[in-house]
């Protein structure tokens, strides 16, 4: 059960109205890797957890925690666009360079959703729930929790970069504080799993399974040797588990594939057409 509290998590007031820079907001509100990914990602994952109830209610502090973001986001976006439509037509009739930097603003945030925030990202490309993952096992979602907090924290500090007002920058820096954290909780808790079940995920897959001779040879597939400098190329593996080697000239051991003709009713190329196999003197001009 949710209940909502009426103030927000901290402040979200702009200096001064910016229908242009409300635009460039929607990334980290409504984008692969803004706060509605994040917040129906941990969500999933706490309502699915079937671990430890230490994981599951950890996950359900911060995803809570991200619905604040998102309210935090959309206010700010819809006092940004305070008074933009009526104001911009009268600036951009008197100054044409003020009509074509004001041409910036997303019409849908006046015409759809009349001066308010959008689930949708810069571009106005909708919010996906496939921006999501939930798969039940907790270092691989963690990892993949670890790389959206990274993904999203790098945007919003692009974001600060973008923009001079002071009451946008405040809240910015608090959600970059609070990515900080994030990336920390989920490296503590990443590490935490991958000392008590291995590094590999799923560790509950049986090595004897794998082709073990390829289980952890780096291959040399691009022009140049460089790689062959990395820790992931020679020494003990991460997992503790084996050996890095490094291949120079890896070699193709699979088939060449020859696939069957398809049948007559999905009306293909038959394979032995003369035209493609000897060239122009097969095929007739059109009479």
């Amino acid at each position: 059960m949710f209940s909502h509290m009426k103030e927000l998590q901290y402040n979200a007031k702009p200096t001064q109205p910016d229908p242009v820079y409300a635009k460039k907001l929607q990334e980290v509100l409504g984008g692969q890797y803004g706060e509605m990914s994040v917040m129906m990602q941990y969500l999933f994952q706490g309502w699915n957890c079937r671990a430890d109830n230490k994981y599951k209610d950890m996950i359900l502090d911060i995803g809570t925690e991200e619905i604040a973001h998102v309210e935090m986001l959309a206010t700010m976006i819809a006092q940004l666009l305070d008074g933009a439509p009526a104001h911009d037509q009268e600036e951009g009739a008197k100054d044409p360079a003020v009509e074509a930097v004001l041409g910036g603003m997303n019409p849908q945030h006046a015409i759809v959703n009349g001066l308010g925030a959008q689930p949708n990202d810069s571009a106005g490309y909708p919010w996906n729930a496939r921006y999501t993952i939930a798969s039940g096992n907790l270092l691989a979602d963690f990892r993949a929790n670890l790389n959206a907090e990274t993904q999203g924290r790098l945007q919003v500090v692009r974001l600060y970069e973008m923009t001079t007002d002071p009451g946008v920058r405040d809240m910015l820096s608090f959600l970059i504080a609070r990515d900080k954290m994030h990336q920390n909780q989920w490296m503590a808790a990443i590490e935490e799993l991958e000392q008590a079940e291995g590094a590999v995920v799923p560790s509950t897959f049986s090595p004897e399974h794998e082709k073990q001779d390829v289980a952890y040879a780096f291959m040399n597939f691009s022009q140049g040797e460089e790689s062959s400098q990395g820790s992931w190329a020679n020494g003990p593996s991460f997992d503790g588990k084996g050996t890095f080697k490094y291949i120079q000239n890896p070699s193709a051991t699979g088939q060449i594939p020859e696939l069957q003709p398809a049948p007559p009713y999905m009306h293909g190329t038959p394979p032995a057409h003369p035209g493609l196999l000897q060239g122009n003197e097969g095929i007739q001009p059109p009479h």
